[in-house]
């Protein structure tokens, strides 16, 4: 059984989802289960996702449509509360051996936005079993992070489509 890895996707070009899902999907023609937890996306991505169950499950714990920056205080408190219900939940599925793969969509966003802390992220890679894989996604990438993964991988674009 091969090794589980920390992997990110990170950078200003799009793309970090569809590589971390590619993975996914690959991983999953091989037998292999996967969890994707999404943070700060659309909703309109689920549906179609959805059609990879049982090998994918997905999951969203946020309530709001609205950018997290855009909410009120009051709000930005209840979906912090979501948020931390989709962190317990990550832990959950990893100290179960309950997937082959975590896929943690746009997890960097919330640290980024202090909703979750470096060393918080960085536990939660110590819940896994060691054949588990972890795969984040996000637009920044802070060193203790970087530091702590196996792979690291910058999505940048070279050259903007033109307008």
């Amino acid at each position: 059984m091969d090794k589980g890895k920390v992997q990110v996707y990170y950078g200003t070009g799009q793309g970090k989802t569809s590589a971390a899902l590619g993975n996914v999907i690959r991983s999953a023609a091989e037998g292999k289960s996967a969890v994707v937890i999404q943070f700060m996306k659309e909703a309109a991505d689920i549906e179609f996702l959805k059609r990879l169950e049982p090998e994918v499950r997905l999951f969203r714990f946020e309530r709001s449509e609205e950018a997290f920056e855009s909410l009120t205080k009051e709000e930005q408190e209840e979906e912090k509360q979501n948020i931390e219900n989709g962190l317990n939940f990550a832990k959950k599925v990893l100290t179960t051996d309950n997937c082959d793969i975590l896929v943690l969509d746009e997890i960097l966003g919330l640290v980024e936005n202090g909703v979750v802390s470096e060393e918080e992220l960085i536990q939660i890679f110590g819940a896994r079993s060691i054949f588990t894989s972890i795969i984040l996604t996000g637009r920044t990438l802070p060193d203790s992070i970087r530091d702590a993964a196996d792979e690291v991988l910058n999505i940048v674009c070279e050259k903007p489509v033109e307008a």
